[in-house]
């Protein structure tokens, strides 16, 4: 397809941490042009008052579809089912979207409104395309609706993906940063709870999981339901999972380092390492480090990934799927 030069971007919620930095990183886009910040509890703030780091001297708006969409795409920034009824609003006038809320990533109705909500624009999920380029590009390049996925998500399936036709179970211990749970603070999130301290969350219900399961199925995984628990570290940002892959015999002989060398050999934004990556070797960045070995004692294939929870989890991934949506070099604007 032909690229969409200098194309305008709306950002609708760009007042919480996800939006903010959506909105910084289109502002520096040599090819994007930020249309308006909208935000519905901090209208009329500047956005560089309220993250100044970020450096984007533009007055948060109330949305206003007559006023604010004459862009070529928006990203949308909204909680779950709180987004949809915006996306619709806005694909019926033609824009591109991707949207950072879990109101388009899971491709059953029934499984979403289970885990989530009633859905307020169930049309609209058999043309969305799930916002991980590493599995989806082809998919992505030319598309209308992107549903991005969830920080953990992207680091699991990015860990997980080569490997999941052989696995017959996996244990999925995950850490993120306080900023993956927004920036409203919580009883669990507020400084006194963290500091100091380390708290699984989600225990047996996270909504991450019918994500993570379908995804994994989509790899190759078959009668696979991944065991996942996240942990809350005191920490701003930055997301490690830990994940052990139960092999059938035999498989003690994969060459496991082959096998993802090919997997990413191409992939701009994976990087794989002799050892286990931290969230310092990523913060922020688009990237996913990634460390896979088979571990000689249980025959277990142990792999490592790490990623910024509000870049390649959330933001910056957001851009890359723009990029491809819109037509232009998938790493523009991100390295």
């Amino acid at each position: 397809m032909s690229c969409v030069a200098d194309a305008r971007v709306l950002v609708a919620g760009a007042s919480g941490y996800a939006g903010a930095l959506a909105a910084r990183l289109v502002d520096r886009h040599p090819r994007l042009q930020l249309g308006a910040v909208t935000s519905r509890s901090y209208v009329g703030v500047p956005l560089d008052e309220l993250y100044p780091h970020h450096r984007v001297a533009r007055e948060l708006e109330e949305l206003d579809l007559d006023r604010h969409t004459d862009v070529e795409a928006a990203i949308v920034a909204y909680p779950h089912g709180a987004a949809a009824s915006t996306v619709a609003a806005l694909r019926e006038r033609g824009i591109k979207v991707v949207d950072l809320s879990a109101d388009f990533r899971l491709r059953d109705l029934g499984t979403y409104e289970d885990w989530y909500v009633t859905h307020p624009a169930p049309g609209l999920l058999d043309s969305a395309v799930y916002g991980l380029p590493e599995r989806y590009r082809e998919e992505l390049r030319g598309a209308d609706l992107v549903g991005n996925p969830g920080c953990f998500p992207t680091a699991i399936i990015l860990a997980l993906a080569p490997l999941a036709p052989y696995m017959t179970d996996v244990v999925i211990d995950a850490k993120t940063g306080v900023s993956g749970a927004g920036r409203e603070p919580t009883d669990r999130t507020h400084f006194v709870a963290v500091d100091e301290n380390v708290l699984p969350y989600g225990v047996g219900r996270h909504r991450h999981m019918p994500e993570i399961d379908q995804e994994l199925a989509a790899a190759g995984a078959r009668g696979v339901l991944a065991t996942f628990t996240p942990h809350l570290l005191p920490l701003d940002q930055g997301e490690l999972v830990s994940c052990y892959a139960t092999l059938p015999d035999g498989a003690e002989d994969l060459d496991i380092a082959g096998l993802y060398a090919e997997a990413y050999a191409d992939e701009p934004f994976v990087e794989l390492t002799d050892r286990p990556p931290g969230v310092r070797d990523v913060r922020d960045t688009n990237l996913c480090r990634i460390h896979a070995r088979i571990d000689e004692r249980t025959g277990k294939a142990f792999v490592f990934a790490a990623i910024d929870n509000l870049w390649k989890g959330t933001s910056s991934q957001a851009i890359q799927n723009l990029n491809l949506m819109l037509g232009l070099p998938e790493t523009e604007g991100l390295t």
